[in-house]
C-alpha cells in the first residue's frame, strides 16, 4: 500500500492508477491525514441474456410427474415402504 499527498497524486496519477490496476492500494493524504484510497474496480459480470438456450433444451412430458416413493425415500435417507 502506497501513501502519497495530494500534490504527488496529481503529478503521478497515471503511475498510481497502474499500481492500483495491478492490485495495489494508494492512500491519498491531505496535510498528513488520509482522505481517499485508490483501488482497482472489480470487473462487472456480463449481463445474462434471456432465451440463450431456447430450442436447445427439451423437457420431456414425464418431467413433472411425481417421483416414485423409492426415489423420495432415497433423497430423505429412508427406506422405501
Amino acid at each position: 500500500m502506497g501513501k502519497v499527498n495530494i500534490h504527488d497524486a496529481k503529478t503521478n496519477l497515471s503511475r498510481l492508477i497502474e499500481q492500483a490496476a495491478k492490485g495495489g492500494e494508494v492512500v491519498i493524504s491531505k496535510a498528513g491525514e488520509p482522505v481517499a484510497k485508490l483501488v482497482a474496480i472489480k470487473p462487472v459480470a456480463p449481463r445474462r441474456r434471456k432465451g440463450l438456450l431456447k430450442n436447445k433444451i427439451k423437457i420431456r412430458p414425464g418431467f413433472y410427474k411425481p417421483l416414485p416413493e423409492e426415489a423420495i425415500a432415497a433423497f430423505e435417507g429412508k427406506t422405501a415402504k
